[in-house]
């Protein structure tokens, strides 16, 4: 203020000398020495008043340039000014860009973290005091199937109307999750989410969910594994000990001692063969894929499953009048086999397993048939075929998990485990196979595997 007052009296001074020098030197030079003296100061105040007049003026029209400017929606160029509004213009519109590039920056950091929540791979809403979405993600409009256009403002509990977080959401105790049932939740394809409100700012939550589908289904999936071999152990622990206390209570002539004595056995066998195949399965889960380095004569696999496939036989039908026929691989096509590309023991455990499966299943006097043969893309097929009594169409797609059969008793009064499939199934997929099983009721099943023919290659020469 003090540079505007110096410049109006500098302004004002200016025009009294300038209408000084009109008066005295052009109006009035023939005038009386009092009467110029009189005319000289009242052409000074003249000029010093007008030269204020001015100065308002032009100061008043350069405010107005500013303001003017300062109204626009979009601010262009400043307005050449002179003066303290000149440079009042300069600083503003210094401050001005540096206010915008602060908001630019600060837009850009929200919409990087938007973007950072937008790519994570759990759903996230973010609601006001009054619970009703401020924004959600992707993931939690398809979790809770929230438009995040149309749904905007709109209060949570209105659009999910599941019970479970109704009442969650009403108890206001948001220390645990809740696991709910998610929007496409089927019985055939059951859907879980886990869910939990956090608070931030005044009043505002912050809405996370996680699909946890395939942790309850692991978890569920271990209580089974747990309850099925704790029942499996506990069937022939109780028929040991009930033995064990009638050998060591009652007198017992020799020939029915014996006869405990086998059951006992046979109850033994049962749980080493249990132990055996659980231990098997844990291996394979925790040891490396095999590679493609070891290759295995397909020939030798085969003739291996056939030696115990008879011997298997001729145990399950020694009180049978007629065994197994069994049907493999004539010496031509095996010598054509070719050789494949694994780990010899476990593929050999999953072919004796499919032979095995087969067999228990088969009555004597059945047919079950063993083929290898090579597919025209280079793959192989090894299949085998029976003549038992088939499988129920609703059984054929649970037959790979642990301890699930189609017949309890049948499978254990045949020495099965109910884990045999489920160790060929992890075989297969550790060398890139497929299994495919086919079944008929009353007319026999057929279990094929397909290798892929980067594991296949031709007989080599000696």
């Amino acid at each position: 203020m003090g540079w505007r007052g110096f410049r109006l009296l500098a302004s004002q001074i200016a025009a009294a000398v300038l209408g000084w020098f009109a008066w005295t030197r052009l109006m009035a030079p023939g005038a009386g020495a009092s009467a110029t003296v009189a005319s000289q100061c009242a052409a000074a105040l003249a000029g010093a008043l007008a030269g204020g007049w001015i100065w308002w003026l032009v100061d008043s029209w350069n405010a107005a340039r500013l303001l003017h400017w300062l109204r626009q929606s979009e601010l262009g160029a400043v307005p050449n000014l002179s003066g303290i509004w000149g440079e009042a213009g300069t600083r503003m519109r210094r401050w001005i860009r540096q206010s915008v590039q602060q908001v630019q920056q600060g837009d850009q950091r929200l919409n990087d973290i938007l973007s950072a929540l937008q790519a994570s791979p759990n759903g996230v809403v973010l609601l006001d005091d009054q619970g009703r979405i401020e924004w959600c993600n992707q993931i939690a409009e398809r979790q809770f199937g929230i438009d995040a256009q149309r749904d905007l403002m709109q209060s949570i509990g209105n659009l999910v109307r599941d019970p479970q977080f109704s009442a969650y959401y009403a108890a206001q105790d948001f220390s645990q999750d809740l696991v709910m049932q998610g929007r496409e939740n089927t019985p055939s394809r059951p859907v879980k989410l886990s869910v939990q409100l956090y608070g931030y700012g005044e009043g505002r939550k912050l809405l996370l969910s996680r699909d946890v589908t395939a942790l309850e289904q692991a978890e569920a999936m271990r209580r089974d594994f747990v309850a099925n071999v704790s029942h499996e152990i506990r069937t022939p622990l109780t028929v040991l000990a009930g033995f064990v206390e009638t050998l060591q209570n009652l007198p017992l002539a020799e020939d029915e001692r014996n006869r405990y004595l086998g059951m006992m056995a046979q109850q033994a066998e049962r749980m080493q063969h249990l132990v055996e195949d659980l231990l098997t399965l844990s291996r394979l889960e925790g040891s490396p894929l095999p590679g493609t380095g070891d290759w295995i004569p397909v020939s030798q696999l085969l003739q291996r499953c056939e030696n115990e496939a008879r011997g298997l036989s001729a145990a399950l039908t020694r009180k049978q009048a007629k065994p197994h026929v069994l049907n493999f691989p004539d010496a031509q096509a095996l010598q054509e086999a070719g050789e494949i590309a694994g780990a010899s023991a476990e593929l050999h455990s999953a072919f004796s397993n499919l032979v095995a499966n087969a067999m228990r299943y088969t009555p004597a006097g059945g047919q079950i048939e063993v083929r290898w043969e090579r597919l025209e893309d280079g793959s192989a097929r090894f299949a085998v075929k029976d003549t038992g009594a088939g499988i129920d169409p609703k059984h054929l797609s649970r037959l790979t998990e642990r301890f699930y059969r189609v017949d309890r008793s049948r499978s254990r009064d045949t020495g099965g485990t109910g884990l045999g499939l489920a160790i060929v199934k992890h075989v297969l997929q550790r060398h890139g196979a497929k299994l495919s099983i086919s079944s008929t009721l009353g007319q026999g099943s057929e279990f094929a595997v397909t290798f892929p023919a980067a594991r296949l290659r031709p007989p080599q020469l000696q």
